[in-house]
């Protein structure tokens, strides 16, 4: 069997400007992804670590560890990760990375909120548990991107299924979240520079304004121009339509038999 790779690569010409990915059936059947680059592709697996090993027997490097970590806390002994721990679990940290950015440009976000959260447990193990603080920085400073793609991984899952509350919901815990990350070194003073929140923000105000109205949403922005046009006629009529919807009688107090 040949090993030349140039016919899988066929019709495939790397574009330096785009992220260019695609799911393959390997011979065993399951699926892979592949990402193209310069010099040829990277595959990855679906499941499990993207390289397929199993370092130590276990799943990954961060799931040998965080047993390694449980084991010194049974036995009441210390646990700390030295620079090389560190840089295992960050060579180990890019796999993923390659794998979710992969995975959100292929819509499959199932995967991305998957990986993301799979990396930010390892930002959080890295943080209590790495002897020097230059490794838990290393690693926390990625913290507000991961954040980032999880939530739109999450609230991209929502919104296909039509969710736009649960959407939204997501990505308020994914603003509070980076929120949490400048107040932990004390940067709150500079979320206008950070450009994961900032999209957050923006992503949010246009759900917002594009999330389906109910009809009391409807009348209530109805009677906000009446008030504004001095049409108090109309703005009566409408309130009036507001407070029977809401089953209450025209001084806001429930009727009987409502909940």
């Amino acid at each position: 069997m040949s090993q030349d790779i140039r016919p899988i690569l066929a019709g495939w010409d790397f574009d330096p400007d785009h992220v260019q990915v695609r799911v393959i059936v390997g011979d065993d059947g399951s699926e892979r992804i592949q990402m193209r680059i310069d010099l040829g592709l990277m595959q990855m697996e679906v499941d499990g670590r993207p390289d397929g090993e199993r370092p130590e027997g276990f799943e990954s490097y961060l799931d040998y560890y965080e047993a390694a970590q449980t084991r010194a806390e049974a036995d009441r002994e210390d646990f700390t990760l030295t620079p090389e721990d560190c840089a295992r679990l960050m060579r180990e940290g890019l796999q993923y990375y390659h794998r979710y950015l992969s995975a959100f440009h292929l819509e499959r976000y199932n995967w991305v909120a998957r990986d993301t959260a799979r990396n930010l447990r390892l930002f959080a193990f890295v943080v209590r548990h790495a002897g020097r603080r230059r490794d838990r920085l290393e690693f926390d400073r990625y913290r507000p991107y991961v954040v980032m793609m999880h939530t739109r991984a999450v609230a991209s899952l929502a919104l296909a299924d039509d969710d736009h509350g649960a959407a939204i919901a997501k990505i308020d815990e994914g603003i509070a979240a980076i929120r949490r990350f400048l107040a932990d070194y004390g940067q709150q003073e500079h979320e206008a520079e950070v450009s994961e929140l900032q999209f957050l923000i923006q992503w949010k105000t246009e759900l917002d304004r594009r999330r389906p109205k109910g009809p009391i949403e409807r009348l209530e922005q109805q009677l906000e121009v009446s008030i504004k046009l001095e049409n108090y006629e109309e703005a009566a009529r409408i309130r009036d339509q507001i407070s029977k919807l809401r089953g209450a009688d025209s001084h806001g107090q429930p009727m009987l038999g409502s909940s």
